[in-house]
């Protein structure tokens, strides 16, 4: 090879960090994202305004298995309940990848003036409640499948095999039953096609449209949940001495469990975080009950502080309890979600391709988040990136916006087309080599 070809190709992949011989380019990405999007915002609002709690959405799975299959890609359905997995083979030999989305809503009644609203209703734990996509999956969704179509468009030019994974139940599974990621892997979703890498999204309200955020190493936390069941003797309320006041007692519990962040956790190397989430006791206002539920979360990005608040919350809820004449019951719940971790070495192979996606000065590193991700088990098993993607809107404070998960959360659909464009260039250029 001669110096001035030798030049040429050199300056080719410094522009566009694929071999210039890539059969599919970059604006091929761009201009095939752009024309999917009006069928991805449809898709998104039908989701929207048709939600469905973990493990019970029946119809947008079928949505999506439907759509695949008309695309031509073989489709595996009632992975862990209601999962889809698609397999598009592409026209030329080249590794496996799994690109991944969620499809499950939360039990929130949307207080967000939008024309496709959700008035849908359920019961969860014995409560009638509204039902939301308050954290964006209808989205996810949305854009992966605009992404297998635009996919399944260049087949003939795809080396390669992509695993799409519409996974159910992200959120946690009812109560008695099993979901999510864990159980997509031990119903074979990798055993289909092995994937060498995974990659997935989500749309996040802290970072304006147009932004993407990522974090390499640990990036979300772990996240566990607890009960806490506070026991005393009920009595009347005009005579608390006649028994033992679990309310009392719970709300010292509640207090002191927040001093195992503050005061006996070391925060200066990784964040930790304990919540409450609900506290239930009692019927009436003259009787004080026999006894009080408490549920909660905690998160963290080390196993060894994992352990500290694991002993922390039981040797708190007992003691003070005690201190009060009642017992406490502490159960941690087995369902432990690990830490999503990117992959050190794949992030920065895959920079360059969302650094496209997004445009100069558009993709930023965030600090570490303590929201958790069951993308994180696809993690244990293959070297995996998972990224954010920006939907509050331009000018607007994305630090003041309504957070993902609440009733108030929205989605500026501009922000979309990122999140296809994103999926695409990370698929295609780990496909055809990009940064090996």
């Amino acid at each position: 090879m001669n110096r001035r070809l030798a030049c040429a190709i050199a300056s080719v992949l410094l522009l566009t960090g694929r071999p210039s011989t890539a059969a599919i380019s970059e604006a091929q990405l761009d201009q095939a994202a752009k024309g999917i999007m009006p069928q991805v915002i449809t898709w998104r609002r039908d989701f929207h305004q048709h939600p469905e709690l973990g493990n019970r959405e029946t119809r947008t799975s079928q949505i999506v298995a439907d759509h695949l299959r008309s695309l031509g890609i073989e489709v595996r359905t009632g992975v862990a309940h209601t999962g889809v997995v698609g397999i598009l083979k592409g026209g030329k030999p080249g590794p496996v990848i799994a690109l991944r989305a969620d499809m499950d809503a939360l039990p929130v009644k949307e207080l967000v003036d939008v024309p496709f609203k959700s008035t849908v209703t359920t019961e969860y734990r014995g409560e009638k409640v509204g039902v939301m996509h308050a954290c964006g999956h209808d989205s996810h969704t949305a854009i992966l499948m605009g992404t297998a179509q635009v996919l399944a468009g260049m087949r003939k030019d795809l080396p390669g095999t992509v695993v799409f994974i519409f996974q159910p139940a992200e959120e946690g599974a009812p109560e008695g039953e099993r979901g999510g990621a864990p159980l997509m892997l031990e119903e074979g979703a990798f055993d289909i096609a092995k994937p060498e890498a995974a990659f997935g999204l989500h749309v996040f309200s802290t970072l304006n449209t147009g932004k993407i955020g990522y974090r390499a190493g640990p990036f979300m936390a772990a996240s566990d949940r607890f009960r806490i069941l506070v026991k005393g003797e009920q009595t009347h309320g005009a005579r608390p001495w006649g028994g033992v006041d679990p309310i009392v007692a719970s709300s010292q519990v509640v207090l002191g469990l927040q001093t195992l962040v503050s005061r006996q956790i070391d925060i200066s190397r990784y964040p930790a975080v304990v919540s409450v989430g609900a506290i239930k006791g009692g019927i009436r206002n003259n009787i004080i009950p026999d006894q009080v539920e408490m549920i909660g979360t905690f998160r963290t990005f080390d196993p060894a502080v994992r352990q500290q608040i694991i002993d922390g919350i039981t040797r708190t809820s007992k003691d003070i309890a005690a201190a009060s004449g009642a017992t406490a019951e502490v159960e941690i719940a087995n369902d432990n979600n690990p830490v999503t971790f990117n992959d050190v070495k794949l992030t920065e192979r895959m920079l360059p391709s969302l650094e496209r996606a997004a445009g100069p000065g558009n993709v930023v590193e965030v600090p570490y988040v303590t929201g958790a991700e069951d993308f994180a088990y696809y993690g244990t098993k293959v070297p995996s990136l998972f990224f954010f993607v920006g939907i509050t809107p331009v000018g607007q404070d994305a630090s003041k916006a309504p957070s993902n998960h609440s009733p108030k959360f929205f989605i500026d659909e501009s922000g979309l087309e990122l999140g296809v464009r994103s999926m695409l260039g990370v698929a295609v250029d780990y496909l055809q080599g990009a940064g090996h």
